[in-house]
């Protein structure tokens, strides 16, 4: 089990991405033995550059940016510093989980479920040869969807959409309903089920 160290001062962030990883089978530790950094650039004493660096001197262990910091100087500097990756927030998880798979080696960007499959980074998805281009949110969707059983609307609008203010359940359903006719386009009919009050599953 690959093990990462998170260092961000936000609690809520770091509870968000300790979940996520330990959810997709990954050992989140606090030990620098690790085998990836996730790294926030503005903390409390050294920040995230500085600490960047002492890594450098010592290890070869990868290394992500994972920063409100989202200026192209700031991305040039990370790199220089020796950086493996550079990621902005919020960030979509499932493009950061294939991020850290990449430098793992772990395909994380390949998720198959009942021979339908997506291919995370790409935002394509496929059954029995056929594919489909899929765009950033229908890509979301289904990764969610592949994750587990039932997913209420509530929780696929929170995970998509950061300013929630002006989005509503028709937003949501029209990008459902682009899935699920891209799905019957491949092939894959009757798939992406809506459990009526609740929310949806594949």
């Amino acid at each position: 089990m690959s093990k990462i160290k998170i260092v961000e001062d936000d609690k809520t962030i770091y509870e968000e991405l300790k979940t996520l990883l330990m959810s997709h089978g990954y050992e989140v530790t606090d030990e620098d033995t690790c085998d990836l950094y996730l790294l926030d650039v503005n903390l409390p004493g050294k920040s995230g550059y500085e600490l960047c660096m002492e890594i450098r001197k010592k290890s070869k262990t990868p290394v992500i940016f994972l920063t409100s910091q989202d200026t192209p100087q700031d991305e040039l500097f990370a790199f220089n510093l020796g950086a493996d990756d550079f990621v902005t927030k919020p960030y979509n998880p499932a493009v950061l989980l294939a991020r850290i798979g990449r430098l793992l080696k772990k395909d994380t960007n390949v998720l198959e479920k009942n021979g339908l499959t997506l291919k995370v980074a790409e935002l394509v998805m496929s059954y029995n040869g056929n594919e489909a281009p899929l765009t950033k949110n229908e890509s979301q969707i289904l990764y969610i969807l592949m994750q587990g059983d039932v997913v209420t609307k509530t929780e696929l609008i929170e995970k998509l959409w950061t300013n929630k203010l002006y989005i509503d359940e028709n937003t949501l359903y029209v990008n459902i309903t682009r899935l699920r006719n891209k799905m019957r386009d491949i092939g894959a009919t009757d798939f992406l089920k809506t459990i009526r009050g609740v929310g949806y599953k594949l």
